[in-house]
């Protein structure tokens, strides 16, 4: 489809004030002007989406995604294996669900064509939006997010504080698994805690993550859709945030949560969301959102391709017996890069559904867990959902 109707040329990107070497990402960008060739080459397209009325209650902005640029395409240049395309800006509809429409349909027509979304918002709803996108693709997905709280809420009208509720109960349901890292417990309740856990989906506390981010790879590995809060990180590091708190991820974190999503073989779309300019000391937190796109960027252009799907001669293979349990676990180990995965089985009949769930990404202390005869939890969540 023609998806230029819904954007228009970032402002900034036309002043002639800024004067950039041949090595900075100016330089390496292609502006969007309606011409499919500049699609031809691209891996990685930037949107930005000047509506942030699924958070009314801290007004909506429409300066976010120039905030963002401002501080993104001055950054230098590694690696030129990216092609990287700015479509330039989806501006608010006469309703918000013309926004969603517009974002949808874009994100579905660039993930067809293999290249990946990178959105930049705008409220965090914006992400029931990119999720609607994969409704004609066929295939159950995994979605994670990067937030303080956990969004669901009880109010109908879609907001950025219950988007979560219309994703799980989509008909037709195409989420396979959910997963938000870095939730703060006083900040959740601990209802909505459990009722996470009964859906098998997965919450990883912020003050497990900290000090052992390793642990977020193999989470980031998995998912087909990521999306970013940028509350999630304290507001010593980025003060313009929605609902900045002095708790949080440091901006070190940040960007190796962003580098660990853009190396995923499997990730298809990514999202930066909750930026308010307005109240942005100095653009500090604009400044660390470009450098988060910059290092996911980055994880892309350094991606190893060795998701293992079909032939696994290459793959190193570990059978666990599990005696207690009265069966075998199954490990794969990629002589790429040295990352893990788990064989859970499923079910026959379910083949199709299933088959890019059955193998799990995990961690070396997983695979230690189960030759201490530990189930891991992550194989236990998945088979659950498998049966």
């Amino acid at each position: 489809m023609d998806f230029s109707v819904f954007f228009t040329k970032s402002e900034w990107v036309n002043s002639p004030e800024m004067e950039f070497s041949a090595s900075q990402l100016m330089r390496h960008t292609v502006f969007y002007d309606g011409d499919e060739e500049q699609l031809e080459h691209a891996k990685v397209a930037i949107i930005g989406v000047c509506d942030a009325r699924g958070n009314s209650s801290r007004g909506g902005t429409t300066t976010s995604p120039d905030a963002f640029r401002k501080w993104f395409y001055p950054l230098y240049v590694h690696d030129e294996k990216v092609g990287i395309v700015d479509l330039g800006d989806i501006h608010p509809g006469e309703q918000l669900s013309d926004t969603y429409y517009a974002l949808s349909q874009t994100c579905e027509a660039l993930i067809k064509r293999n290249i990946i979304p990178l959105i930049i918002g705008g409220s965090q709803d914006l992400t029931y939006a990119n999720y609607m996108a994969y409704e004609k693709l066929e295939q159950t997905i995994n979605v994670v997010t990067i937030d303080a709280r956990l969004d669901f809420g009880s109010q109908t009208e879609v907001h950025h504080r219950n988007y979560l509720n219309r994703i799980v109960l989509h008909k037709p349901n195409y989420l396979f698994n959910y997963s938000n890292i870095g939730h703060q417990r006083y900040l959740v309740d601990k209802d909505l805690l459990n009722l996470v856990g009964n859906m098998y989906f997965d919450a990883y506390r912020l003050g497990d993550m900290q000090g052992n981010m390793h642990r977020a790879e193999p989470v980031l590995r998995n998912a087909d859709l990521v999306s970013f809060d940028m509350s999630s990180i304290r507001m010593s590091e980025a003060p313009g945030t929605s609902y900045a708190g002095p708790n949080g991820f440091y901006g070190e974190e940040a960007a190796q949560l962003c580098k660990y999503a853009g190396l995923s073989d499997k990730l298809t779309s990514f999202g930066i969301y909750e930026l308010h300019p307005e109240e942005d000391l100095g653009g500090q937190a604009a400044h660390l959102a470009a450098q988060m796109a910059w290092c996911f960027i980055e994880g892309v252009s350094q991606r190893k391709g060795d998701y293992p799907t079909g032939d696994y001669r290459e793959y190193t293979k570990f059978i666990v017996p599990m005696l207690q349990e009265g069966h075998e676990l199954v490990f794969y180990k990629s002589p790429k890069s040295d990352r893990w995965w788990m064989d859970v089985p499923y079910p026959a009949g379910q083949e199709k559904r299933y088959e890019r769930h059955h193998l799990v990404p995990c961690s070396l202390e997983e695979y230690q867990q189960a030759t201490n005869e530990e189930m891991p939890d992550r194989w236990w969540k998945t088979y659950q959902k498998l049966v």
